[in-house]
C-alpha cells in the first residue's frame, strides 16, 4: 500500500482526495457564514460557533489539518518532480496547449497565495476563538472579531484577493481530482468543468458577500 502513495498516480490520487474533503469543508464554512447575513438576530451564527467550541471538534479539526498537511506536501513533491523532469527546458517557452488554462498553468502560485491566505484567516479568528478553547483561555465574540477583521477596508481587500485565489485554484483542481479519480470521459468532462465553474463561483461569491456585509456593518454602512 505503502508503494503505490510513492508512485506519481498515488501522489496524484492523495491530491485529489484531499483537495475535494478541503473543498466540503469550505462549503459547509460558507453555508455557516452566510447565516451571519441572513440571521438578523445571530442566533443560528451564534449557535454554530458555540459548537464548534465542542469537545468533538478537537476530534474533527486535527483531520481536516491532516488532509491539508498532505495535499499541500504532495503539490510541492509533484512540483519540484515536475521541476526535475523537464531539466534544461524548465526555462524555456513550452507550447502550451489550447486547454492548458492560466490556472493549470499557476497552479503552484495560487497554492502559495491560498496558503498565506489561510494563515491570515487562522491568525484572524482560529488563533482566537478554537485555539484558545483548545489552551483553556477565554474566546473571543465571533461578532467582535468579524467586525474588528473585517472593519478595516484593506483587510478586507486582502480576503477578497485570497477567495479570488482560491476561485482560479478551486476552478481547476476540482474537475482535475475528478479527472484523477476516473471520471474522465469526454462527455462528463466537460459537464464537470461547467459544474466546477458554477459551483466554486457561487461557494466564493458567498465568502465575498459575507466580507462585504460585515465591513458594512462594522463601519455602519448597513
Amino acid at each position: 500500500m505503502a508503494s503505490i502513495f510513492k508512485s506519481s498516480i498515488g501522489k496524484k490520487l492523495l491530491m485529489s482526495i484531499s483537495g475535494l474533503c478541503l473543498i466540503l469543508f469550505l462549503t459547509f464554512h460558507m453555508v455557516m457564514n452566510l447565516t451571519y447575513v441572513f440571521d438578523p438576530d445571530s442566533v443560528v451564527y451564534g449557535t454554530i460557533c458555540e459548537i464548534l467550541s465542542m469537545g468533538w471538534v478537537n476530534v474533527v479539526v486535527p483531520v481536516l489539518a491532516a488532509f491539508f498537511v498532505v495535499h499541500i506536501v504532495y503539490a510541492f513533491i509533484l512540483t519540484i518532480g515536475n521541476l526535475k523532469a523537464r531539466g534544461d527546458q524548465r526555462y524555456a517557452v513550452p507550447n502550451k496547449a489550447k486547454t492548458d488554462s492560466w490556472s493549470a498553468r499557476n497552479m503552484f502560485v495560487l497554492g502559495l497565495i491560498v496558503l498565506l491566505g489561510i494563515a491570515l484567516h487562522l491568525t484572524d479568528f482560529w488563533a482566537k476563538m478554537q485555539l484558545q478553547n483548545w489552551l483553556g483561555g477565554a474566546e473571543e465574540n465571533p461578532y467582535d472579531l468579524m467586525a474588528l477583521t473585517f472593519g478595516r477596508w484593506w483587510v478586507t481587500a486582502m480576503y477578497i484577493i485570497w477567495f479570488a485565489a482560491l476561485w482560479f485554484h478551486l476552478t481547476h483542481g476540482f474537475w482535475s481530482a475528478l479527472q484523477t479519480l476516473g471520471w474522465n470521459n469526454n462527455i462528463w468532462m466537460k459537464r464537470w468543468k461547467w459544474i466546477t465553474c458554477i459551483y466554486v463561483t457561487l461557494l466564493m461569491l458567498g465568502f465575498v458577500l459575507v466580507a462585504l456585509y460585515a465591513y458594512c456593518k462594522a463601519n455602519g454602512c448597513c
